[in-house]
């Protein structure tokens, strides 16, 4: 079984590097495909309120007969549901659905400036964790500004920031700021989406020179830069080498070919700033 490796919070906790995410996967699916990514070693795995299928994670945890305790579970706060007392709701609510008592790390999933509550759910946030409730605490898909400005209205800095990052949009500057302030960099979308990157030639000639796919190099770049990352498959195949990836021992110069790839313009998802939702 590869090994994974754990990367410290400043608050004390450990996160395993390579996870298993389940964004746009059914309820019912993520029962089955969690179990299995569970049995193949996948010791986290990512979830959110707004993907409807904490349900099936739960169910896929119980099945799997893996001490809770060596699992690490994540979901996140719907915009929908921020606010101060709204948020703390929205936890037990999805305690409830993963039939869990606490999760391992629970994040404001966008800062959704628009609707101006950022702040408040940062501090519900807080006491969830000192209720013990989330283990640790962290956000998704915050510009600068709104990051600084729960961390200068509480003085918590969140343990880990989850944002768009691939190999044509590897937001530097971002991961820059969070090593300033000691905050994980975990990349979602971490393949990019339509499969385009995964035919480009730097990606596929290192593919085959380590004789493996172009997602299990683009995975292992990820993990050698630092990040967390959690790809999300429904396919057995792929749940066993996109993990079989941490064995990937990438050189320096194969790095920083795919480093080069960054584009000014490889935003795919919704811009943080204003997503309109």
């Amino acid at each position: 079984m590869t090994t994974i490796p754990a990367l410290p919070f400043h608050d004390g906790s450990s996160v395993p590097q390579l996870g298993y995410g389940v964004w746009q996967v059914e309820d019912e699916v993520a029962a089955d495909v969690v179990r299995q990514a569970i049995e193949a070693g996948y010791r986290h795995i990512d979830t959110a309120a707004g993907y409807r299928n904490e349900g099936g994670v739960g169910r896929a945890v119980k099945a799997s007969g893996v001490p809770r305790e060596e699992l690490f579970i994540t979901t996140k706060l719907a915009n929908g549901d921020q606010g101060f007392d709204s948020a703390k709701q929205a936890l037990q609510t999805s305690l409830d659905a993963l039939e869990m008592d606490y999760v391992d790390l629970y994040l404001i999933h966008w800062a959704s400036p628009q609707r101006g509550k950022y702040v408040e759910s940062w501090k519900a946030l807080i006491e969830l964790q000192k209720e013990g409730k989330a283990k640790s605490i962290g956000v998704s898909n915050f510009p600068i500004e709104q990051l600084e400005e729960i961390i200068a209205e509480t003085g918590v800095v969140p343990v880990m920031h989850q944002i768009e990052l691939h190999p044509e949009f590897q937001q530097a500057e971002l991961r820059a700021h969070h090593a300033e302030k000691g905050i994980l960099t975990e990349a979602w979308s971490p393949l990019g989406q339509g499969g385009d990157i995964l035919q480009n030639p730097v990606i596929t000639e290192i593919a085959a020179a380590h004789h493996v796919d172009a997602g299990q190099v683009i995975i292992a770049w990820h993990l050698a830069i630092g990040n967390v990352v959690i790809p999300k498959t429904v396919t057995p195949e792929r749940i066993i080498s996109n993990l079989a990836a941490a064995g990937i021992e990438l050189t320096a110069e194969e790095i920083e070919r795919i480093n080069a790839l960054d584009r000014a313009d490889g935003r795919i998802g919704a811009d943080p700033a204003n997503p309109g939702f």
